[in-house]
């Protein structure tokens, strides 16, 4: 034996070396506390339903589910310029927006559109269904046409909403749903600033001119056009900088950021918007929207408006004013005025 460790004395040192640092790496994993507990700790977000579980659905369910999941994840390969069903979008996927097909947390997901839709919404003015909500994205955000809503592709989307959100009771929203308000600057949002943010945690995956990087995989982008023909269009919700500060803020960079661990700060969130949103991109027509003057969001950046201030102020802040303003016109309606473009 000792003439063996003799001849082997190096490789026998090697695996001693490699086992203690095993055993110390298992010692510092038992010191962690039970995962139980700290899962159990965590925010309650809701969690997406998976198909590869779900025992409930019979074939055919399940096939216009997996179809739904599919035109969502990669609309461009059905419906994009070169898709195999028409040529009727921008290019963008879905998912582009409502992250990994709609299903992340604080990631603009689809958990409470079974829930809460059909809706009233100031936008339209009307009591609006999913078929409808979801030909506004195909014709704003995907700059696009809208999807024949007896058609299968119609179908498909709505059952696999619907499935998503199948164990959220009706008229509630889950937390993790939708985009979270950031809180208003004391300042107007600033675009020469956004553009250096930009530059420095956007740029690489978006562009330099905000053209994306193209999937050479599956007809798609694998990071989205920011602005240009490409891109999502005025009418677009994210065309309003609340609602792209908070969807950057909680999500990018891409799979760096989270709701519990930004990456930039609210000011820098702001900025990105102001500049991004100040780029050429499709003009929509929306001479239809917001039928009623005085329910337009704070930053609407289209008048014409009841509270005095300019589209500028409406697009880029400061926001606070306008709300001590709407306040005012709340408890005085009489003074209400129409104003802006």
């Amino acid at each position: 034996m000792k003439s063996f460790f003799k001849k082997h004395w190096l490789p026998c040192l090697i695996v001693l070396a490699v086992s203690l640092v095993i055993a110390k790496e298992i010692f510092d994993r038992a010191k962690i506390k039970n995962p139980v507990a700290v899962t159990m700790a965590a925010p309650n977000y809701w969690t997406a339903p998976s198909l590869l579980t779900d025992k409930s659905l019979d074939d055919a369910q399940r096939q216009l589910i997996e179809y739904g999941q599919s035109l969502i994840a990669n609309t461009s390969k059905y419906l994009g310029p070169a898709g195999t069903l028409g040529h009727t979008t921008n290019g963008m996927n879905c998912q582009n927006c409502h992250l990994d097909a709609g299903t992340r947390p604080w990631g603009n997901n689809y958990s409470a559109v079974a829930a809460t839709y059909p809706k009233f919404r100031e936008r339209s003015g009307t009591v609006e269904s999913i078929p409808k909500r979801i030909n506004d994205c195909f014709e704003r955000s995907l700059n696009g046409q809208a999807l024949p809503v007896d058609g299968r592709e119609m179908k498909a989307i709505v059952a696999y909403m619907q499935w998503l959100g199948k164990g959220v009771p009706k008229g509630e929203k889950p937390t993790g749903v939708g985009i979270t308000d950031v809180a208003y600057l004391e300042r107007a949002a600033d675009s020469v600033k956004g553009r250096i943010v930009y530059g420095g945690k956007c740029q690489s995956c978006h562009g330099a001119d905000g053209e994306g990087i193209v999937n050479l995989q599956v007809p798609g982008y694998i990071y989205p056009p920011l602005w240009g023909k490409h891109s999502y269009n005025t009418g677009a919700g994210l065309y309003r900088l609340s609602r792209f500060a908070g969807y950057v803020k909680e999500n990018m960079p891409y799979n760096q950021a989270s709701h519990a661990n930004p990456v930039l700060t609210d000011e820098e969130a702001w900025d990105i918007a102001a500049f991004v949103n100040s780029q050429p991109r499709p003009v929509a027509d929306i001479t239809s929207d917001w039928p009623k003057i005085s329910a337009k969001p704070i930053d609407h950046p289209f008048g014409p408006y009841t509270d005095g201030f300019s589209e500028a102020q409406h697009k880029y802040g400061p926001f606070k004013p306008i709300v001590e303003k709407r306040k005012q016109l709340k408890a005085n309606p009489a003074g209400n005025s129409v104003a802006g473009k």
